[in-house]
């Protein structure tokens, strides 16, 4: 609970700190008259992740904006695809085609089972893009410094290597060695990276949550590490929570991790959430406050 409340701080004071540095810049005049800077966070869920494709695609066809992005894990690949300006269609096109061979290969070693390096030819399968400067909208991708414990956002320089320490499974796949740290999964510490769309400038934060199932039995050593890590999160997402003003959440839980083959029904989900959640997005548009009890 005292982590929660750090970290409930932290993102409470970013919000402070952007609220008065408007008073400091427009005084009692105010702000000019302009719609808020729309943010989206995008959590991980291996495969189900696609259900993501589904929500750009009911924000872009309701004139939803979306000035920047952040993601974690695949919600942090698929946040890249969508900046760099990549075709929705071609991303669930991609989606249906992929296996876990695309992107991971066993190598079982002391710190994990497999390595993600083949990540960066499947990204390029995508995109051509290799720096967060080239997007066409800014990006912040979640990672977790396993040394320190913390989480550590990226948004400038190379993309790949934030990315696949994004999703770097932990026990999973290796850690990646990056920019003096040992860095693993971002959902470690930002399962939903509220935190990194407020760092790029949010007013508004729209989050994406995808919660895993477990109504069987599971199968492999990385469905019991998989359900562990997701009862864990069950109880310490309170603060990304309040600091959201919508959380979409797709009902992905009959799919399995790594069933890629279930795209259509995935994005299915996550445009059915997305469209129930368009009051609630319209409403923070203008501007009105996020019912806590929603």
């Amino acid at each position: 609970m005292a982590e929660e409340g750090k970290v409930h701080g932290a993102l409470g004071w970013l919000r402070t700190a952007k609220e008065k540095f408007r008073e400091f810049a427009y005084g009692e005049e105010g702000e000019p008259a302009e719609r808020p800077r729309v943010g989206l966070a995008l959590a991980g869920g291996f495969a189900r992740g696609l259900a993501h494709i589904g929500v750009l695609r009911v924000l872009r066809e309701a004139g939803i904006p979306i000035d920047c992005v952040a993601g974690t894990s695949v919600g942090a690949l698929i946040a890249a695809s969508y900046c760099a300006g990549v075709p929705l269609e071609e991303m669930e096109r991609i989606g249906a085609m992929t296996t876990f061979a695309d992107f991971g290969r066993w190598t079982p070693s002391w710190l994990g089972l497999a390595t993600n390096q083949r990540m960066e030819k499947y990204f390029a399968r995508f995109t051509q893009i290799k720096t967060f400067e080239q997007l066409r909208t800014p990006l912040a991708v979640a990672t977790t410094d396993i040394n320190a414990g913390v989480s550590v956002y990226y948004s400038h320089g190379p993309i790949m290597p934030p990315i696949r320490a994004s999703c770097a499974y932990p026990g999973l796949f290796l850690p990646i060695q990056y920019d003096g740290r040992t860095l693993v999964d971002g959902f470690l510490t930002s399962p939903v990276p509220v935190e990194g769309a407020l760092l790029l400038g949010a007013d508004i934060v729209i989050a994406v949550y995808l919660e895993a199932g477990s109504l069987s039995q599971p199968r492999t050593f990385t469905d019991v590490l998989s359900r562990a890590f997701t009862i864990v999160q069950r109880h310490s997402d309170l603060a990304w929570r309040t600091q959201a003003d919508v959380v979409i959440e797709p009902d992905v839980k009959p799919f399995v991790w790594d069933d890629f083959s279930k795209t259509p029904q995935m994005v299915a989900a996550g445009e059915a959430a997305a469209l129930a959640a368009l009051p609630q997005i319209r409403a923070a548009l203008r501007k009105e406050k996020r019912d806590s009890a929603a």
